[in-house]
């Protein structure tokens, strides 16, 4: 039977499609299903505790349907831990249930829980902030352990799910800190680093210093433990872990799930090769392939590997309100398989977020054809990439650190930034050749393209504006991260942020030498945490920052949501010489208010004059601000500080205002005619005539409702 493991023949005979795999707890008794078609016999394992020599009872399990074994155990096991005991051939191997909801100390057993008694008062009402369109999303990606752990934080649950449950902390000058940050700055949604239970940090010594990342998958259902406050009773995770989300949720922000099912944090001893061998691994000829980069790579084209992520998912989904996945390495994934998580997922709320990374970090065992990649993005609706030519564009390529990119002055990459302006979708206005980073347009939706500077991997914006740019004074540099926002900001797409991005953040290698780190995976707190003192230092970039979301969230031109739309509303200027970009956008269907909107990067050492189209424009963001209120105006040119950005706002066309129509577009981003246009006026009562203005302020279209759980 093992030799046509991975076969679709295998699939076809053993794959299961129940949705009782696990434990299936009631207060009468537990049901336990587990999928191990080679197992020659399989026995459950239930223990007092999670860890320790405590072994209750061991009951053999009978063979059931499709290669799943099966017993039931009377009475309330709530809390109890358990393990499984597959047999095949002549090894036994004492496995974690892969559908386990929590474990023990360090993830060694499963636990029986009554997830209902986890949830935090009032948790069956919690509801997901407001939210439709992906392009309306600013993320902020965090993890659990820099929010809290430098001690100018505040916060007393250091390194703990429940230090963002935490209002009111300030830093020693007295600004805010954590949760109060965040939701001043306008985040929309935080996506948190791996927080299912990872294999590289010891549950049992969190007195002694240790960090990961957590990018080491042991057990994908569970919290990990060392974020909560006990690892050793695995209630305590899952119930903190609801608590975050919670208070998350009550102060307006989404939580997304940074999810590692491309790999496991070893093979031989993982749970998934414990229970089915090589099943749920693709090999190359005898040996693992490895296109994770971390020895090995999991098989996402086969049933239930595919079973598996979808289940997780709408897992998290549904028990913990989880409102996103970010897929590390999706390029390992197959195009299937990520569709059918989006079809899943939309069942239980669309406006759940999935995107991930749209590379691998070596070969994979499939075809390339089928693989999840960037290239392939614009066959799977509603799933967006990584955008790495915004990213190498504005700093230069992130595998060398030296390399500077437009903001440093770099020439010849104005089409990288145009490309990107756009959100990788099709434009005649972009010369594709002219994008070493893509051969193709390749978002079928600006929604798909997540637009960002710095993440948690390679060097930080401001540790790599500061390498690549010797000699260079502060101040520029300073200018240098004002403008790689600017355009992020201002980009068609979702912008994304690294934590501390708005405070200059960087990572000092702990060492007497000195430096800086580029993968900070395994380095201690002193280098990782976030500063909180040195927010008062640098207010006006963290002011920066905040205006900048705030304005992008007032236009609905900066948040265009198909290509069409931003084919027929957005227009670059020609003639503006080397490394100017600056483009408008009028009549957008996303637009709050009538007006256009016109951007300007200026990278050079030198201010430049830009023309500007007729009328009156009013400046919202320049070299040193940004926000909703105007910095002044400006009529027939305007003078762009060196490195720097600009946006400037002009109201509805004389035309509109002589004939009292406001500029719409249809669906498709073609003008409507009048008579839809003056229907659409007039819907609720409301008519231009009556009301004798011209500047009708129209509603979004696509204003999100509340949804709940």
């Amino acid at each position: 039977m093992r030799k046509v493991i991975g076969t679709t023949h295998f699939d076809e005979a053993f794959a299961y499609d129940g949705d009782d795999l696990g434990a299936v707890y009631t207060k009468e008794s537990t049901k336990f299903r587990v999928w191990a078609p080679t197992a020659d016999a399989v026995s459950l394992n239930l223990y007092k505790e999670g860890d320790g020599d405590n072994l209750l009872e061991t009951i053999p399990m009978e063979a059931d349907e499709r290669g799943t074994w099966v017993c039931e155990k009377q009475g309330d096991l709530n809390g109890r831990y358990y393990t499984y005991s597959i047999r095949i051939d002549d090894a036994v191997n004492e496995a974690v249930d892969l559908y386990a909801r929590s474990t023990g100390v360090n993830g060694n057993r499963g636990m029986i829980l009554d997830l209902r008694s986890t949830d935090p008062e009032g948790f069956e009402e919690d509801v997901r902030p407001a939210f439709v369109n992906a392009t309306d999303a600013v993320i902020y990606e965090l993890h659990v352990r820099d929010l809290s752990s430098d001690p100018s934080s505040g916060i007393q649950n250091v390194g703990k799910f429940l230090g963002f449950t935490e209002k009111g902390t300030v830093n020693s000058q007295g600004i805010a800190t954590g949760l109060d940050h965040m939701k001043d700055l306008g985040i929309t949604h935080v996506q948190i680093l791996p927080s299912y239970d990872y294999a590289t940090v010891d549950e049992s010594k969190l007195d002694t210093a240790q960090f990961n990342w957590g990018y080491d998958p042991k057990n994908y259902n569970v919290p990990e433990g060392s974020y909560s406050t006990d690892p050793y009773h695995g209630e305590v995770r899952v119930k903190e872990m609801k608590q975050m989300v919670q208070t998350l949720h009550e102060n307006d922000i989404r939580v997304i799930m940074d999810v590692v099912y491309n790999h496991t944090f070893n093979t031989e001893e993982s749970w998934f090769q414990k229970t089915v061998p090589d099943y749920y691994y693709r090999k190359s000829g005898d040996a693992y392939s490895n296109a994770s980069g971390c020895g090995n790579e999991t098989a996402s084209e086969r049933a239930m590997m595919r079973k598996f992520m979808i289940d997780s998912v709408v897992y998290w989904a549904e028990e913990y309100h989880i409102d996103g996945f970010r897929f590390d390495l999706m390029g390992v994934h197959d195009t299937e398989t990520m569709m059918a998580i989006r079809e899943a997922l939309d069942k239980v709320d669309p406006s759940i977020m999935m995107y991930g990374e749209g590379w691998t970090s070596g070969d994979a065992a499939i075809e390339s054809s089928l693989q999840a990649t960037k290239n392939h993005i614009y066959q799977m609706d509603r799933v967006g990439a990584f955008s790495d030519d915004i990213r190498d564009g504005i700093r230069g390529n992130v595998f060398y650190p030296l390399d500077t990119g437009f903001v440093s002055g770099k020439e010849g990459l104005e089409e990288r930034i145009k490309f990107s302006v756009v959100g990788a979708t099709e434009n005649q206005q972009v010369d594709l050749a002219a994008n070493e980073n893509s051969g193709n347009f390749w978002s079928r939706q600006p929604g798909q393209s997540i637009n960002y500077a710095s993440c948690h991997d390679n060097l930080t914006l401001w540790d790599k504006l500061t390498i690549s740019n010797e000699g260079v004074s502060e101040e520029d540099r300073v200018k240098m991260n004002k403008l790689a926002s600017a355009i992020v900001f201002t980009s068609q797409g979702v912008p994304f942020f690294q934590a501390g991005e708005e405070m200059l953040r960087t990572k000092p290698l702990q060492t007497e030498e000195g430096g800086v780190d580029e993968n900070s995976y395994s380095a201690p707190d002193a280098t990782n945490s976030l500063k909180w003192d040195n927010k008062g230092n640098v207010l006006d970039v963290y002011e920066y920052y905040k205006g900048l979301i705030a304005f992008r969230k007032a236009h609905g031109a900066l948040r265009m949501t198909t290509a069409g739309e931003i084919q027929a509303n957005l227009t670059f200027i020609d003639g503006l010489g080397e490394n100017v970009v600056a483009y408008t956008i009028e009549n957008s269907p996303n637009m709050e208010i009538a007006e256009e909107v016109l951007v300007i990067y200026n990278a050079n050492k030198d201010k430049v004059s830009v023309p500007l189209p007729e009328g009156e424009w009013e400046i919202y963001i320049n070299g040193e601000k940004a926000g909703c209120e105007a910095l002044g105006t400006a009529a027939g040119s305007v003078e762009v500080d060196r490195i720097s950005a600009m946006a400037l706002t002009r109201g509805i066309s004389e035309n509109a205002k002589q004939t009292g129509e406001t500029p719409q577009t249809d669906s498709h981003g073609g003008k409507s005619d009048s008579l839809v246009r003056n229907l659409w006026l007039c819907i609720g009562g409301v008519c231009l005539a009556v009301m004798g203005i011209f500047g009708y302020k129209r509603k979004r279209n696509n204003a999100g409702k509340e949804t709940k759980r």
